[in-house]
């Protein structure tokens, strides 16, 4: 059997960003408006520092406006509710991320709570993931939203496949069961509480590894020729002191037995800043009430 097709996540997302950048034109010369992303970081975190620089030049190139705010690691929690407050009422800000992990002393719930559910571009605030939940119009979280797109550009219609969620995470598990949903997959979200975990993924032809373990989805526990999501990121040691960046799949043994798959880095990375944008977008035009295609 010849080795699974790579899902390409950096180019798909090249791709989603540039129409992403050609609807802003639209915006921009028709209607007059640009869409406008605020990020909320707050304390030092060196892996959110990189996430919120890439954000910013991300949202640059597309035409947007990138406003930034870096809050010291001890910042109070009212003064944070404080700066969304004041962003929720700003008409160039269209969408509000609030990067987390927060320090310790923050309630994130309280503060993903306090975001504009119109401006919430994450899709975590609890009304947004009603809609979802209830086959409503909601701002989706951009991983699972990228996640689905790649599935759906390699497989076209999902409709009736056996989807298997490894994982249940808020930001990612739950979410991606919801969107496999309404495609019509037959969803089954999996965990460590799952018994047979192997049997029950070994049934998919979809499978959504987003658990947070390294490699820990093996080659033997697909089906030959099913379709592999690999959202995990994990940074692991090197016997010669290196490290390296691998996924929740056992890429070396599960290209050998799934149909595609998606690489880490290089596969669901890039889509999940292309569907932030995405979803700024969304969020001005329709505060704004101006048509938009879907994209």
């Amino acid at each position: 059997m010849s080795e699974a097709k790579l899902i390409d996540g950096n180019l798909f997302s090249s791709r989603l960003r540039e129409t992403i950048a050609d609807h802003v034109r639209g915006l921009r010369d028709h209607h007059h408006v640009v869409p406008g992303l605020a990020v909320v970081l707050v304390g030092e975190d060196p892996a959110s520092q990189v996430y919120v620089r890439t954000k910013h030049k991300r949202t640059i190139e597309a035409g947007m406006r990138s406003f930034e705010h870096t809050l010291p690691a001890d910042t109070p929690e009212h003064e944070v509710l404080t700066l969304i407050h004041g962003l929720n009422n700003d008409p160039e800000v269209h969408g509000i991320l609030v990067q987390l992990p927060l320090p310790k002393h923050i309630d994130s719930q309280k503060v993903i709570e306090a975001i504009d559910p119109a401006k919430d571009v994450d899709g975590f605030h609890p009304i947004n993931v009603g809609r979802l939940a209830s086959g409503g119009d909601a701002l989706v979280p951009c991983t699972p939203l990228g996640s689905l797109m790649l599935l759906k550009d390699r497989l076209g219609k999902l409709a009736g496949l056996d989807a298997v969620v490894v994982g249940r995470s808020n930001i990612v598990g739950k979410p991606m069961a919801q969107l496999l949903i309404r495609e019509s997959c037959t969803v089954t979200v999996a965990h460590s509480q799952t018994r047979d975990l192997p049997g029950v993924v070994r049934r998919a032809d979809i499978v959504i590894a987003a658990v947070g373990k390294p490699e820990m989805v093996r080659g033997d526990w697909l089906k030959p020729g099913c379709t592999v999501i690999d959202v995990g990121i994990n940074r692991i040691e090197l016997p010669d002191g290196g490290k390296k960046l691998v996924g929740d799949v056992n890429f070396a043994e599960a290209v050998k037995v799934a149909g595609a798959i998606t690489p880490v880095p290089g596969g669901v990375g890039p889509m999940t800043i292309a569907c932030l944008l995405r979803n700024t977008l969304v969020a001005c035009a329709r505060q704004h009430r101006l048509p938009l295609k879907d994209i």
